[in-house]
């Protein structure tokens, strides 16, 4: 392949990402389901917290793990197809569910499709992941902590376990999934987070 064609892997695994990360799983699961718009419910975000609110645990379980799986088809697909572009599938993927074009740019958070990517990735990433945001949301049972900190252990836990090569991926996509819970931050600042099995305040 001549250098004129070195931009298609890249390009091609970023292109593939998107397109996977922006299915809104969230969205098309309430409207099948009937619940409605998930944009118009509880905080309006499309992540499976929200799908929560409706009542449906089945449905936020699937988006949960939906969402997840995005992030980690992504990757494999991109690594199968364009060896090397695993990382640009990733980033993109992520990029895709936080800004799909289709719904405007207005996405999720990125928690669930972040261990999605770290699964790909690396597995003890991954099992680092899972423990610390499944073990905070059963001791705080607040979503955007839990969330928050699973996030922040990604890139921490890939520079101890000696994955020196995901610790920038995966420290600009935690301080993405940082930004899209600012709302959240402001809210836990004055007390008024939340937590999952109460009304949002």
């Amino acid at each position: 392949m001549g250098p004129d064609y070195l931009w298609a892997g890249p390009a091609l695994a970023a292109l593939l990402g998107y397109c996977l990360g922006s299915i809104p799983f969230g969205v098309i699961l309430t409207r099948l389901a009937g619940a409605g718009d998930l944009r118009q419910i509880g905080s309006g975000n499309i992540g499976a917290t929200n799908v929560l609110r409706t009542g449906r645990k089945g449905l936020a379980a699937a988006t949960l793990l939906l969402d997840a799986a995005k992030g980690l088809v992504a990757v494999l697909i991109a690594e199968r197809l364009f060896p090397g572009h695993g990382q640009v599938a990733a980033a993109a993927a992520f990029i895709g569910h936080l800004f799909p074009v289709w719904l405007g740019f207005k996405g999720g958070k990125g928690v669930a499709t972040l261990m999605g990517i770290c699964l790909a990735l690396s597995g003890p990433v991954a099992l680092l992941y899972a423990v610390v945001w499944l073990g905070l949301l059963a001791l705080l049972r607040i979503s955007s902590v839990a969330g928050m900190v699973a996030a922040l252990s990604a890139p921490v836990g890939a520079a101890l376990l000696g994955r020196l090569d995901l610790v920038a991926l995966l420290v600009g996509l935690s301080a993405l999934v940082i930004w899209k819970h600012r709302e959240n931050i402001g809210r836990l600042i004055r007390g008024t987070e939340p937590r999952i099995g109460k009304k949002r305040v």
